[in-house]
């Protein structure tokens, strides 16, 4: 009976698919940092669409046609597009394929994808 079950597991973990057995990984706040510093990233917010944005080192970010102003809060990313307007802040986590998501309230808000440097020259 041990065998059986034993290989019935052994078998379960080889036919699930790899994607099933891997969870995105909660980024810190200095892993949040780290990543988006001196990087764009490109993606849609389920509110907002689809976006650009390129994160300068000190805290500002650029996008095609709008400025802002960006920083780590505990472990999350919060944005001010608007210095009357409070800032708003999202946790992020990190598929294995690279992906960033965006989590309002430990939902998925958005996604994007980090690319290297500032290659939209905003």
């Amino acid at each position: 009976m041990m065998r059986q079950l034993a290989a019935f597991v052994t078998f379960a973990a080889l036919v699930t698919p790899l994607s099933a057995q891997e969870q995105p990984r909660v980024l810190s706040g200095p892993e949040i940092a780290t990543l988006i510093a001196g990087n764009t990233v490109v993606g849609n917010m389920a509110a907002g669409g689809p976006y650009e944005e390129f994160y300068l080192p000190d805290g500002t970010l650029r996008g095609s046609n709008y400025d802002g102003k960006w920083s780590v809060v505990d472990d999350t990313l919060c944005f001010v597009y608007d210095e009357t307007s409070p800032a708003q802040c999202w946790g992020a986590s990190l598929t294995s394929a690279g992906e960033v998501l965006w989590l309002k309230n430990g939902v998925i808000d958005g996604n994007g994808v980090v690319r290297t440097g500032n290659p939209s020259q905003f």
